[in-house]
């Protein structure tokens, strides 16, 4: 068996070529040709963590996939990175574990950005500004992937710890030296100065209302991903000209549909937008809705072992 090291797989990563493959994957997806069982989640109350557990196999593909995920906030006053995992990589015709990716969770937030960035590609977006509401590990990322896609000039943060929300800044200065940053005083200014948003947040009540947004608007909705968690008002998804979800199935149950159960029958997995795009309101409101899926982490936990070999 094969052990990658966090060094070894950031050489191989190549965030264009990542977008690429996770279009690759949702559309997989949505055709129908993955099995993926729900996800599983381990809450660590004593420490506020969660872990979640996410697998998937491609039929006809040479491997399956296993992934953990987790998150422990309170490593932030450890000094310890407050994300970490690790994916495991099987022959498919054996079982025989063939890779371990010792990617500290790296992996799954690679991921992670890389479909919002896709989705805002296949919608046509042209943005100039982009607003992020979060100021993690994950916000880096979104900003350093839709980068990939879009000739940005300003990307424009929002964050509840100013500390937290200046480290971002700083980060992405000296990573997008040719991008303003600017920091917002509430989700609100986020979404005046943007019409281009992606949301990274482990909330539990809504950020942004539906009264906040412009025309045209886009959101990537990405932190609701567990039961409880909710970083847009429903009608938000209600007012949306299109509702995409990454999985009908887990959306209702962990991301933003669960609170606006009643948009279910209109919701359109990415994959099948990626296949079939339909016409949309051009002022109209767009969402998207991410989980996480088990068929991300198995090609891009491919798309390393192959690099690397």
């Amino acid at each position: 068996m094969r052990i990658l090291e966090l060094p070894e797989i950031r050489r191989v990563l190549a965030y264009g070529e990542i977008i690429a493959r996770m279009r690759d994957a949702v559309t997989a997806f949505s055709r129908g040709e993955c099995d993926m069982p729900m996800p599983m989640h381990l809450q660590i109350a004593p420490v506020n963590a969660e872990v979640h557990i996410k697998s998937s196999y491609r039929r006809g593909g040479k491997y399956f996939a296993l992934k953990i995920a987790a998150t422990f906030p309170g490593n932030l006053a450890r000094g310890l990175p407050v994300g970490n995992g690790m994916m495991l990589l099987s022959s498919a015709e054996t079982g025989e574990p063939v890779a371990f990716l010792a990617d500290a969770g790296h992996l799954t937030d690679v991921r992670t950005a890389a479909v919002a960035a896709l989705v805002a590609r296949e919608l046509g977006r042209r943005d100039r500004v982009l607003g992020i509401l979060g100021t993690g590990i994950q916000a880096r990322l979104q900003a350093r992937m839709h980068a990939e896609i879009l000739d940005l000039r300003q990307i424009c943060i929002w964050g509840r710890n100013p500390q937290r929300a200046a480290e971002c800044r700083a980060d992405l200065l000296a990573a997008l030296p040719q991008i303003e940053i600017a920091l917002a005083p509430s989700p609100a200014d986020v979404a005046r100065a943007a019409r281009l948003i992606v949301t990274v947040t482990a909330s539990r009540l809504p950020l942004l209302r539906a009264a906040d947004l412009q025309p045209r608007t886009h959101i990537s909705a990405v932190g609701a991903d567990s039961p409880g968690k909710q970083e847009l008002d429903p009608d938000i998804l209600r007012r949306a000209s299109l509702l995409l979800v990454d999985s009908w199935r887990q959306c209702e149950k962990l991301g933003e549909l669960q609170h606006a159960l009643d948009q279910s029958d209109r919701a359109l997995e990415i994959g099948e937008y990626c296949d079939v795009p339909v016409a949309i309101d051009p002022e109209g409101i767009t969402v998207a809705d991410f989980t996480g899926l088990g068929v991300e982490d198995l090609y891009i936990a491919e798309f390393c072992y192959l690099g690397a070999l």
